[in-house]
């Protein structure tokens, strides 16, 4: 149960009270050091995936506890940035990003519970995760990275860079629950 994948996995999840930490400090290099423990939480994503099929060491409950771990950060991530008003009086529609930020959190609640029931019938892998949904988590992660930064970089707001990416992320998350939606129609037809 407890490989190098899973660890890192787990290492995900320790990073989550540290995120939050660093992001209320108020000190000046707090959008670095915050930025730089996402993008950490971001490459174990990956590589846990990447040791898990070279080592072959994927598990049920790695399959189960990764996609949990990503949510978890961007979920808490997403909720530090609608709560700061610092951010909020930036972005260009506090109404548009509040919006996103729910989407994107409620395709996540959407879609755990369609691959809870799907398992309930045995037919997880009708809702595995997709390239799509590979797509929409990398686009999440550089969008909230350069909003947790927030300076600008080349007279460009990472702020605002990554708010419109996050409009896009969005799009991928709507089309992505969808699809996975879809995929499930003829569980929900049994169920």
């Amino acid at each position: 149960m407890l490989n190098i994948p899973n660890a890192l996995t787990f290492f995900r999840i320790l990073l989550l009270p540290v995120l939050a930490a660093l992001y209320l400090l108020p000190f000046a290099w707090s959008n670095e050091a915050v930025t730089a423990v996402f993008l950490a939480a971001g490459l174990s994503d990956w590589l846990d995936g990447y040791l898990a099929r070279r080592l072959k060491q994927d598990s049920k409950f790695g399959a189960f506890l990764d996609p949990v771990a990503d949510k978890l950060i961007v979920v808490t991530a997403l909720v530090l940035l609608v709560s700061d008003q610092a951010v909020m009086s930036q972005v260009l529609s506090q109404t548009v990003f509040a919006l996103v930020v729910a989407i994107i959190i409620g395709r996540e609640l959407v879609v755990s519970a369609l691959r809870e029931w799907m398992a309930e019938l045995g037919n997880r892998a009708r809702v595995s995760v997709s390239l799509v949904g590979k797509i929409k988590t990398a686009g999440q992660f550089v969008a909230i990275a350069m909003m947790l930064y927030r300076e600008s970089v080349v007279d460009v707001s990472m702020l605002r860079l990554g708010e419109a990416l996050l409009v896009l992320a969005a799009g991928l998350t709507l089309w992505s629950m969808v699809m996975y939606l879809r995929a499930a129609w003829a569980g929900f037809a049994r169920g």
